[in-house]
């Protein structure tokens, strides 16, 4: 796979992305984006839509190519890649979960799970459900393993997609707006996942509306607005000091109209490297 030499520092972030400019057609998306994604850490990227906030995501699994700059992930440099072979390589590397659940229907719960370890990655079917019924408790749904897609809700469908992105054994999450289809009542259980996943070390980039999630979970926080990083900095800058007044605008709406647009400031979430209960090598 086409790589290219990268800081030996274990203080080089995992992902970077440098002046990413994508258009499609006269319609300019993104226009020099800069982003750093540290390993272990989250990093949350805000603003209204249409920003290009999915955009950036999608460009880190070469689902989208820019016209120019450059897209690392580890030591890969994602625009250099050209064949289906080293894109699917990258997104074995790379969990995602989208606002659709994307769950086969006609398998159950572990059944899902299963599936891409043991053809992609060539894993005994012993071994795969052994790691599945691990993540699946870990998501609280360990007594949905022979259920269908079609009897859980859409919080535990979107659970399900969490875990089975987690059976890869991916270096990087990505999430996309994952709660924006669910039900009010069935947010929580969602978020509570994914800040579990934090506070256990994964490396997350999120895309999301939940702005006081954002403001819990995040040790950086990017702003968007019309393809361009508008600020960005710690929650504690973003949502309780912002700089530039479109943030500031931005955050007054998002939080409900509040006169003040600041959260009060978040607990730093301790970083350990993740590990669920039974060991799985990440």
């Amino acid at each position: 796979m086409p790589s290219a030499e990268t800081p030996s520092s274990q203080t080089a972030p995992l992902v970077q992305l440098r002046d990413i400019h994508l258009a499609f057609g006269a319609n300019e998306v993104l226009k020099g984006i800069d982003v750093d994604i540290p390993r272990g850490q989250a990093v949350t990227i805000i603003g209204p839509s249409g920003s290009g906030k999915s955009t950036i995501l999608r460009c880190i699994t070469g689902l989208l190519r820019p016209q120019q700059g450059q897209i690392r992930v580890g030591e890969t440099q994602v625009q250099e890649l050209r064949t289906e072979a080293e894109l699917i390589a990258l997104r074995q590397r790379v969990g995602f979960v989208f606002q659709q659940y994307n769950l086969f229907p006609h398998l159950t719960v572990l059944q899902n799970l299963v599936i891409a370890p043991i053809r992609v990655l060539g894993r005994e079917r012993g071994e795969a459900e052994r790691e599945a019924r691990v993540l699946l408790d870990k998501v609280r749904l360990s007594h949905k393993a022979h259920a269908y897609p079609g009897e859980l809700s859409g919080g535990q469908q979107q659970r399900v997609a969490i875990a089975r992105a987690l059976a890869m054994r991916p270096e990087l999450m990505l999430f996309d707006e994952v709660t924006s289809a669910l039900d009010p009542e069935t947010v929580g259980e969602v978020l509570t996942v994914i800040r579990e996943l934090v506070r256990d070390g994964m490396t997350c980039a999120l895309v999301t509306h939940e702005m006081r999630f954002a403001n819990e979970i995040s040790d950086h926080v990017y702003f968007t607005e019309a393809g361009r990083i508008v600020e960005h900095g710690t929650p504690a800058q973003i949502f309780g000091q912002p700089s530039n007044e479109r943030t500031r605008s931005f955050l007054h709406r998002a939080l409900g109209g509040d006169r003040s647009a600041s959260l009060p400031p978040a607990a730093q979430h301790p970083s350990t490297p993740f590990t669920p209960a039974t060991p799985l090598a990440f």
